[in-house]
């Protein structure tokens, strides 16, 4: 058996701290592993070092897509606050592993591969499995979008019939999250001296007014039973040369969370036309969300795994934050997509960050039950 806690800390004392990320050290070394026990690998580079990994098992044969798993090996920076310990020692301490990314997510990116490598002699014949591993998640999906453009032209990601983010939830299965779409709106003047306003044209007032707007925009989409209401939230606003100039431009960065129902080109038009013809919007981010029916089969089967785990029947819930299931979802034509994974939800992006060991062990069980009943239903 693969020691998915040791994996975890090999993972962990790798640097890939985005910017810049270097993913490749996780992704090179999973796919040494990986290709060891008879996986196809290949690795795909979005820019120097920025490397995702694709990792394939399976002849096709048994009459259904393979299972997909995925997860982001690059972290978060470590932030201001000092940590009481090693952010990259890995070290573990009355059963937590602590480091930068041993919740979001080297954890659940161990875990499922520790399971795939268990199960690699019993998947090479039938559906499979394929592992989506990717860089730059953190900042906005980069390498699962790269991904799906290429996959486009190559069909590099082949099908899937489910799949599994294991994104940090305390193996809670979770059955969506709410999108995401980050605006800049900007606004354009004439620059003046401020002793003489009346020949300038001020942008900071269009975009004062541009901010009222936005505070009175209501969503046309009805709450969603789990995500409730779509949410905007104007994050920051920067413009001006100096206090004794009229300003000639002024920005606007606004952070929407939306819903299922919600189309982004859609809202993008609606918000154009809210805002009118002296502002100007331009797409930062575009992450959808990402929904499936806690009554489908296959989210029920996940949450009776579960059972025995929790210690209690899951019920639906749903995230407001983002995953690389947004931009892989679309690729593989919507299949029922569970977020699972070891990590500590509340603990993703905090100084000392930990997973509990024993979280990691359950992990593997779990994913383990779920590709045997996915090949041997």
């Amino acid at each position: 058996m693969t020691d998915a806690v040791a994996l975890t800390q090999t993972l962990v004392r790798m640097n890939t701290i985005n910017p810049p990320g270097d993913e490749d050290q996780c992704c090179d070394y999973l796919a040494g592993l990986l290709s060891a026990a008879g996986f196809s690998c290949a690795r795909y580079e979005f820019a120097p070092r920025r490397t995702s990994l694709v990792a394939r098992i399976g002849d096709g044969s048994g009459g259904k897509a393979p299972l997909c798993f995925t997860g982001h090996v690059d972290v978060v920076p470590l932030g201001a606050a000092p940590w009481s310990r090693d952010a990259f020692a890995a070290e573990i301490v009355d059963g937590k592993l602590y480091g930068r990314g041993s919740s979001d997510m080297k954890s659940g990116v161990a875990a499922f591969v520790a399971a795939a490598l268990d199960l690699a002699d019993k998947l090479k014949k039938g559906p499979g499995l394929v592992l989506v591993i990717t860089a730059g998640e953190e900042t906005g999906c980069e390498g699962a979008f790269d991904l799906a453009r290429r996959h486009e032209v190559e069909g590099i990601l082949g099908s899937a019939g489910a799949i599994v983010v294991a994104e940090p939830t305390a193996n809670y299965p979770l059955v969506g999250h709410k999108g995401a779409f980050w605006l800049k709106a900007s606004t354009a003047g004439i620059t003046a001296h401020g002793s003489m306003p009346e020949c300038g044209d001020n942008a900071i007032y269009k975009a004062a007014r541009a901010v009222s707007a936005l505070e009175r925009f209501e969503f046309e989409a009805a709450p969603h039973p789990l995500m409730g209401r779509a949410t905007l939230n104007v994050g920051n606003i920067r413009g001006g040369l100096n206090i004794n100039s009229v300003p000639d431009a002024a920005e606007i960065g606004i952070d929407i969370r939306t819903i299922p129902g919600i189309r982004h080109s859609d809202l993008y038009g609606c918000l154009c036309r809210h805002l009118g013809e002296t502002v100007r919007l331009d797409t930062l981010l575009d992450v959808e969300s990402v929904y499936t029916d806690p009554a489908d089969p296959w989210m029920q089967s996940v949450f009776a795994v579960m059972v025995p785990i929790l210690g209690e029947v899951p019920v639906a819930r749903s995230v407001s934050y983002f995953t690389d299931a947004a931009a892989l979802t679309r690729v593989y034509g919507g299949p029922p997509t569970v977020i699972l994974g070891p990590g500590e939800p509340q603990l993703a992006h905090q100084t000392d960050e930990y997973c509990h060991v024993h979280r990691i062990e359950q992990a593997v069980l779990a994913f383990r039950q779920i590709i045997t009943e996915w090949y041997m239903p």
